[in-house]
């Protein structure tokens, strides 16, 4: 990956409104904010499956400075947002409660290749997702900080796909494999960790966990915020990235549904009160 990259600085702080700040989408933000600056523990993870191939490793360790920083980025906006947000607490209790396997040496996706897909299709998901909120938030600050962010994700993918081509010339899992590992991956969208994200940035300090309920509270909010075109242009990629041709007809069919069940499902949670965290 280039070494060339945006800094804090970058960012026009001093234009930020706070009139236009939308309660419930700073509280996403504030999960966000967790999860990206994680990014070192990933970085440790994916070393430790790619602990001979010291080219991966050298742009993993960058990758993971980037996602740190808009982890960084994004806890700034936070705290002017909400000047009672304590982002080093809401950190140490998110990392307390939700543990990578960085013991592992090897891939929980099977093989390399396994890994490189799933990485492919978080990048994709997260730019997607930073893209949606930038179209879909007025606060200036937070549009220019994702919309820097959404970027970065996009090259993120670049850079996983195009070592997910090198180590295919080497493993040839099919496309088979690839796709239920794709598939397998979005479906983990709803696991432990982005709910536990936003338990901990925005639980009371007393409350305890309970994941149907935390999981409700940002999967509510989430999916509100997904506009169609970047779910298709999510989907082409995911299907690049599994083995598929991105340009079929079905792709198109497939991001309709897709952005069709995030509507409802999001809806479904609002009705419930998966709102009410």
């Amino acid at each position: 990956m280039s070494s060339k990259h945006w800094t804090l600085d970058d960012i026009p702080w001093g234009r930020f409104d706070g009139s236009k700040v939308d309660p419930e989408i700073l509280k996403i933000i504030k999960a966000a904010s967790l999860v990206e600056f994680n990014g070192g523990e990933y970085a440790i993870y994916l070393c430790n499956v790619f602990l001979d191939d010291a080219e991966f490793q050298a742009a993993a360790r960058q990758w993971a400075r980037e996602e740190e920083q808009h982890g960084e980025a994004l806890a700034q906006w936070a705290k002017m947002a909400d000047l009672d947000f304590d982002f080093d607490t809401a950190f140490s209790r998110f990392t307390e409660g939700y543990r990578l396997p960085l013991e592992a040496t090897q891939s929980v996706r099977g093989s390399r290749s396994g890994e490189l897909v799933a990485r492919c299709i978080v990048e994709v998901g997260t730019s997607s997702y930073y893209g949606s909120l930038r179209d879909t938030v007025e606060e200036p600050v937070l549009r220019a900080v994702c919309h820097k962010i959404a970027a970065d994700e996009l090259r993120h993918y670049k850079f996983f796909y195009t070592h997910l081509r090198r180590y295919l010339e080497k493993e040839k899992i099919s496309k088979l494999r690839r796709l239920l590992i794709a598939m397998s991956r979005v479906r983990e969208t709803e696991d432990d960790e982005l709910a536990y994200a936003f338990y901990a940035a925005n639980a009371a300090p007393d409350e305890p966990y309970d994941r149907k309920t935390w999981s409700a509270a940002y999967m509510g909010r989430a999916y509100a915020v997904y506009r169609q075109k970047h779910v298709q242009h999510a989907a082409a990629m995911i299907c690049k990235a599994a083995g598929l041709d991105p340009k079929r007809r079905y792709v198109d069919w497939v991001s309709r549904g897709a952005y069709k069940l995030m509507r409802n499902r999001a809806e479904r949670l609002a009705a419930a009160g998966g709102l009410a965290a």
